[in-house]
């Protein structure tokens, strides 16, 4: 099983390797390789430098491995992959032996991960080599031919044929969740997360994946709607304390203004955009992200600045509050839910409320987007997408387009930040950073433009693996970061990427007939 990589790519096989090495060093250095502690003498410092080199040296077996695979040396990969795989196995069940203590990384979650990883290469390497047909090592000067890519545009296609069936099933699986046995609060508040960040995300497709215009400032719309109900809900808010009310106004009361107040920003945000694109777009939306943080953070005698906004309320339900009655002064006059069914008060039934009600905000929004890519502004989103000239050149108006475009995203940005200020029950300027753009972002491109279930996808891979691993500490960022990477890699389209057109000039059947025919 020697290995055979033509000399002339032996020169980029290293620069690859040596440059892999190099960005993990550097990100494994600042994330895990100084630990500080703290100890009844003080504060010490902990350097980690077995963990850095430890993470160097996998991202070279990864990297290593994927540069085999693409030279068509499947034999090495598959059985080093196994003996790796089975490895870590060994030493995760019968660690008390002795096996486990020279590992570096004693987190048994890691060591799991990794046993998987290896295991999905041999797997997927074994596979490879069985589907070519040929031992390894025999390519032709390392040309093999990535049929996973278009296996994976296949798949795709056909689960955007089926997402009605799909849908179904995940909304069917999302009702039950709450009541499924070993489902325990931490679990359905990182279920209630991942739902909010999936609604953000559908929003934000309506703005790149069908009108096809890059926003890096989405977080301002979310801080807009967030604001905009924490100062009408809370008795802290500045706003009510001027106008003398004692008692804010109900979630859903101001759910509508605070979608209308983030459609508003979203428009007066398009107008100055109407003849950027690209890049220069990009940048505009950036600065009027950090214009709303910034605002935020100075405008003390409306927003309080960087104290925030505190004690806003939960959802009512049916006119009552679903809030225990801690404070008496608060809620003299209101009375609980609980109270008035008979039950006990229970902290998780005010969280499965939560759950159910960003249920519906996401999947309202999911039918709102479904629905509107077949009524002409969807069609002219589309348009303007693929190209703008033509889009003009059919009578398409370019501004309304885009105006339409960046005010319904932008609502749905508000409706979500409105459920974001009664969650947290606080809100403040550092809840909405551009970290927070940047990831919503970073779930429309991964999951792929214009995909719906990519987006629910992405979602659970970007924020519910993150919090499901948190055990993991500093190292499940660089699980994060290199799944990241992978899947770039594997899939630079987005995992359910689908840019197929809601309506055709002819068929497909007229369309197949036509190209057999010439």
């Amino acid at each position: 099983m020697a290995v055979n990589i033509p000399p002339a790519d032996r020169k980029g096989v290293l620069i690859e390797l040596g440059g892999t090495a190099l960005v993990v060093f550097a990100l494994t250095v600042s994330l895990v390789g100084f630990h500080i502690k703290d100890i009844s003498g003080g504060i010490t410092l902990d350097l980690r430098f077995v963990d850095v080199a430890s993470a160097v040296a996998i991202a070279i077996v990864v990297r290593g491995w994927l540069i085999l695979m693409r030279h068509g040396h499947y034999r090495i990969v598959t059985v080093s992959a196994a003996a790796v795989a089975v490895l870590l196995i060994v030493s995760l069940l019968f660690g008390g032996a002795g096996v486990q203590t020279w590992l570096p990384f004693k987190a048994k979650l890691l060591q799991w991960l990794l046993a998987i990883l290896s295991a999905g290469f041999a797997v997927g390497s074994a596979v490879r080599m069985a589907r070519e047909g040929r031992p390894a090592g025999s390519a032709q000067d390392g040309a093999v031919p990535d049929e996973q890519a278009a296996l994976m545009d296949r798949v795709s296609a056909q689960v955007q044929r089926n997402a009605l069936w799909i849908g179904a099933i995940l909304f069917l699986a999302a009702a039950v969740f709450p009541f499924m046995p070993g489902v325990n609060l931490q679990y359905l508040d990182i279920a209630v997360l991942v739902l909010t960040y999936i609604m953000l995300g559908w929003g934000l497709n309506i703005v790149v994946g069908l009108a096809g215009l890059l926003d890096l400032g989405y977080v301002a719309f979310y801080a807009v709607g967030a604001y905009s109900f924490a100062l009408f809900a809370s008795p802290d808010s500045p706003l009510l304390q001027d106008l003398g009310w004692t008692e804010g106004v109900s979630f859903w009361l101001c759910l509508p203004f605070a979608g209308l107040m983030a459609a508003l920003a979203g428009v007066a945000l398009g107008f100055p955009v109407l003849r950027l694109r690209g890049d220069y777009l990009a940048i505009v939306t950036l600065g009027f992200g950090e214009m709303i943080r910034v605002t935020l953070l100075n405008f003390y005698s409306l927003t309080k600045g960087p104290d925030g906004i505190s004690n806003i309320p939960p959802p009512s339900l049916l006119g009552y509050s679903t809030q225990s009655k801690m404070d008496e002064e608060t809620l003299e006059n209101t009375t609980e839910f609980h109270t008035a069914m008979g039950w006990e008060f229970d902290q998780a039934d005010t969280t499965i409320l939560l759950y159910f009600v960003i249920l519906a905000m996401a999947l309202a929004t999911n039918f709102f987007t479904v629905r509107v890519r077949k009524l002409p502004v969807g069609r002219a989103w589309e348009a303007l997408r693929e190209d703008e000239i033509a889009c003009r050149s059919l009578g398409i108006n370019p501004t309304n387009t885009k105006l339409t475009a960046f005010g319904f995203g932008a609502m749905f940005g508000g409706f979500a930040g409105s459920f974001f200020a009664t969650r947290q029950t606080f809100v403040s300027p550092e809840s909405f950073t551009f970290i927070e753009s940047a990831v919503i972002l970073a779930i429309v491109v991964l999951g792929g433009f214009g995909s719906q279930i990519g987006v629910v996808v992405a979602a659970f891979l970007l924020i519910g693996l993150p919090e499901i691993f948190r055990e993991l500490q500093e190292y499940r960022m660089l699980f994060f970061g290199g799944s990241m990477v992978l899947i770039m890699l594997w899939r630079p389209a987005g995992l359910l990427a689908h840019r197929e057109p809601t309506i055709r000039m002819h068929g497909r059947r007229a369309r197949a007939s036509t190209g057999s025919g010439g």
